[in-house]
């Protein structure tokens, strides 16, 4: 999916899914607190795991065509990655 996109498209899919992730990014830190990254830091874990689920998805042979199927995706692959992160740097600070 990400491969039939130009680079318009794919840079403006980039910029709509960082503010959008931002802006959640913001509610998420003030619910996280200390346990989050900070407003950028959650923004750009949320970013990456939302592209970087949709790429996996694609190479599973998943396919995207859809957009609700593509942004559901990604949404699950986002936060999977934000709790997976948030969970190992709390381990961490326990040990």
């Amino acid at each position: 999916m990400l491969w039939n996109l130009g680079s318009e498209w794919l840079l403006m899919a980039f910029a709509g899914v960082g503010i959008m992730s931002f802006i959640l990014a913001m509610a998420l830190n003030a619910i996280m607190g200390e346990d989050g990254f900070g407003p950028v830091g959650n923004a750009v874990i949320i970013t990456a795991g939302f592209f970087l689920s949709i790429f996996i998805a694609n190479n599973f042979g998943f396919r995207l065509g859809d957009l609700k199927m593509a942004i559901a995706m990604g949404l699950a692959g986002a936060f999977a990655c934000l709790t997976v992160l948030a969970v190992l740097k709390a381990a961490l600070n326990r040990l």
